[in-house]
């Protein structure tokens, strides 16, 4: 393995690792949303200025109030995280490895 594609697997895994640590971050947020927390709380509003924008366009394609109030969105971001960061992973032919 040559320096470039030892620096490309590198910036793939940091990437990976970011996409695992957003999948956190939303399932975070979805258990915090369960205790009506303090929305002036800067940890609650942290979680969701980094989330909204993946879950926002999510909750217009299936909304809350149709499913009898139940928010899937969180689960629907992450099942597109996982699959975004699959599929990087077997395109870029890289070894199965780096999944976990």
């Amino acid at each position: 393995m040559n320096f470039v594609q030892g620096f490309g697997l590198s910036l793939l895994q940091i990437l990976l690792g970011l996409l695992q640590l957003y999948t956190w971050v939303i399932v975070v947020r979805a258990l915090i949303s369960w205790v009506s927390p303090d929305p002036y709380n800067p940890i609650v509003r942290t979680l969701v200025v980094i989330t909204e924008p993946l879950l926002r366009p999510l909750r217009r394609l299936v909304p809350p109030h149709r499913l009898g109030g139940v928010d899937l969105s969180p689960l629907l971001a992450i099942l597109l995280v996982q699959f975004v960061r699959t599929g990087l992973v077997y395109s870029l032919g890289v070894p199965g490895r780096l999944l976990f």
